[in-house]
C-alpha cells in the first residue's frame, strides 16, 4: 500500500533531489497496511501470588513499552538522560527505581490530594488467577514482588477457603480495583518519607502514567514523565527554588533551538508562570517547530512547592514535573504524538542515539476520512463528553484524530436533546481504508449507545 502525492514545479524524493521546471512529479512511498492491536492480558506477581489485568482498549499498546529502559534508543530517553546529565552539572543526583504503574483503589486520596481527577482515571480489575505460573498466551508477565510497595495485604483480594471451591473458576479466585497511574506525584509522599531521603540532593524519578484526556492536536492519554524532588532548609528556599528554576531554563532553552535552522530570528520561551495560588508555577513553551496554527503556549511541565511537611517541619520543598513526549515533539520537531508510540522500525531509524537532528517524517500524505454522528441524550443519565472522547479513542485505535461539535437540537414537542459531532480519522504512519474506517465508524455508534446510554440517531 502507499502514500500518493502530485508536487508541481519542484519535488524531493526519499532518495534523491531533483528540480524539473513546470513538471509534474510522482512521489511514492512504501507505507505499512493498518492491522488493529489486541488489547494484551498482563500477569504480575504480588505477596507471592498471581494476578492478571486487561490492557485498556483506549491504551492498546502503550502498556510496557520500554522506551526508558536503558537499551532503548527511543528519542524519550535521549532527552531525559540529557536533560538529567545537564542538572547534573549543578545538583548532587539520586536516580529512582520507578515502579509499575497501579495504584490500589484504597490509595485513591492521594490523588485528589494532587488534584488528579477520579473520573479521568484508568481503572482496571486486578483478577487472583492460579491457573498456572506461565504468561498467559499473547501476555506479558513481570514479577512486581518488590515493587509494588504502595499495595498491603487489604489491597489485594482474599483466596478463597477450603469452602469455596464455587467461587473459583478456571483457577481465578477474586478481584481488586486498581488504577493506572494519572502522575508520578503519587510517589512524592513515599520518596519524602524515606529513611534515605537527602535534602539537597536532586531525586529523580521517570516513568509512564496514564490519563483520560479529550482527543486534541497535544493531549495524549499515555506519556513519560520525569519528576524533580529537591528538599531543602526553609531559610534557603527562595535561592534554592530560583537556582532551580534558572539552570532548567537555560537547559530548555538550548534544547528547543538546537533543530532550529542556521540563522534563525526564531527564539524558544520558556516561561514559568505563576499560578493563582500564589506558590506554583505551570513551564509553557511556543512551539515554532509546527508553523504559524500552532504557534501557541503549550504546557510541559508544572512547578509545586508545597505547604511544610509535618515530618519535616524545617524543611521546605520543590517538585518539577516534565512531559518528556511533549518536550521530545517540540525538541524534534515531532508534529504528532502518536509517531513516539508507533510499532514501525523506520521512525527509531530517524535517530542517532544522544543527538538531536531535525526529524524527518516517513508518512508524506496518510488519508483523511470524516464521518459525522448526531444522537439524543438520556435526560436521566447525562452526557460524559471525556467518555465520548476515550471510547472513539479506543474504538478506532488512535486514528481519529479530531472530534468537533458541530450542533444542539432540542425537540419542540418532546424538549428531547440532540448532539452532532465530526470525527475526523486519520493515521500518521500506516494506510487506513475507508471500508476500515467505516468498520471503525458503526462499531462506535453501538458502542456509545451500550456505554453512554444515547440513541444514535
Amino acid at each position: 500500500m502507499t502514500d500518493f502525492i502530485l508536487g508541481v514545479y519542484f519535488a524531493r524524493s526519499q532518495d534523491k533531489s531533483f528540480h524539473i521546471e513546470g513538471a509534474v512529479n510522482h512521489i511514492f512511498t512504501q507505507s505499512l497496511p493498518f492491522e488493529g492491536l489486541q488489547p494484551r492480558v498482563f500477569r504480575i506477581k504480588l505477596g507471592g501470588r498471581w494476578f492478571s489485568f486487561p490492557e485498556p482498549e483506549a491504551l492498546a499498546g502503550k502498556l510496557n513499552r520500554g522506551f526508558l529502559e536503558a537499551s532503548s534508543c527511543h528519542p524519550i530517553k535521549t532527552i531525559n538522560e540529557k536533560l538529567i546529565a545537564e542538572l547534573g552539572k549543578a545538583f548532587p543526583l539520586k536516580r529512582l527505581t520507578c515502579s509499575f504503574p497501579l495504584l490500589p483503589q484504597g490509595g485513591s486520596s492521594v490523588l485528589t490530594s494532587w488534584n488528579c481527577d477520579l473520573s479521568a482515571a484508568f481503572w482496571v480489575n486486578l483478577l487472583e488467577d492460579n491457573s498456572n505460573s506461565e504468561p498467559l498466551i499473547g501476555g506479558t508477565t513481570q514479577d512486581m514482588e518488590d515493587l509494588l510497595e504502595s499495595f498491603s495485604e487489604l489491597s489485594l483480594p482474599k483466596s478463597p477457603g477450603r469452602n469455596g471451591k464455587e467461587e473459583a473458576r478456571e483457577g481465578i479466585y477474586g478481584q481488586a480495583k486498581v488504577c493506572l497511574r494519572p502522575s508520578l506525584l503519587v510517589h512524592v509522599q513515599a520518596i519524602i518519607q524515606a529513611p534515605d531521603f537527602l535534602p539537597g540532593t536532586l531525586h529523580i524519578l521517570s516513568g509512564p502514567v496514564f490519563r483520560k484526556c479529550l482527543i486534541l492536536p497535544f493531549t495524549m492519554p499515555a506519556f513519560h514523565e520525569t519528576l524533580f524532588i529537591l528538599g531543602f532548609n526553609q531559610n534557603l528556599k527562595d535561592g534554592c527554588l530560583q537556582s532551580l528554576l534558572d539552570h532548567l531554563k537555560g537547559i530548555l532553552d538550548s534544547f528547543l533551538t538546537q533543530t532550529f535552522p542556521e540563522g534563525s530570528k526564531l527564539s524558544s520561551s520558556v516561561e514559568f508562570v505563576f499560578q493563582p495560588n500564589g506558590k506554583d508555577y505551570m513551564i509553557n513553551v511556543k512551539s515554532h517547530n509546527f508553523g504559524p496554527d500552532f504557534a501557541k503556549d503549550l504546557i510541559i511541565g508544572s512547578v509545586t512547592t508545597p505547604a511544610t511537611s509535618i515530618i519535616h517541619k524545617d524543611q521546605g520543598f520543590v517538585f518539577v514535573s516534565m512531559n518528556l513526549d511533549l518536550l521530545a515533539m517540540l525538541v524534534w520537531g515531532i508534529s504528532d504524538w502518536r509517531m513516539l508510540w508507533t510499532f514501525d522500525k523506520r521512525f527509531l531509524n530517524n535517530f542517532i542515539p544522544g543527538k538531536i537532528e531535525p526529524f524527518k517524517s516517513y508518512s508524506l500524505c496518510p488519508p483523511c476520512f470524516v464521518h459525522d454522528i448526531s444522537f439524543w441524550l438520556d435526560e436521566k443519565k447525562g452526557f460524559d463528553e471525556l467518555e465520548f472522547h476515550t471510547v472513539a479513542r479506543a474504538v478506532s485505535q488512535d486514528t481519529v484524530i479530531s472530534i468537533q461539535f458541530l450542533s444542539r437540537f432540542q425537540h419542540p414537542k418532546t424538549e428531547q436533546v440532540s448532539l452532532c459531532y465530526r470525527l475526523t480519522y486519520q493515521t500518521c504512519d500506516k494506510a487506513l481504508t475507508q471500508q476500515q474506517v467505516t468498520s471503525m465508524q458503526s462499531q462506535f455508534r453501538k458502542e456509545i449507545q451500550q456505554r453512554l446510554h444515547v440513541t444514535p440517531r
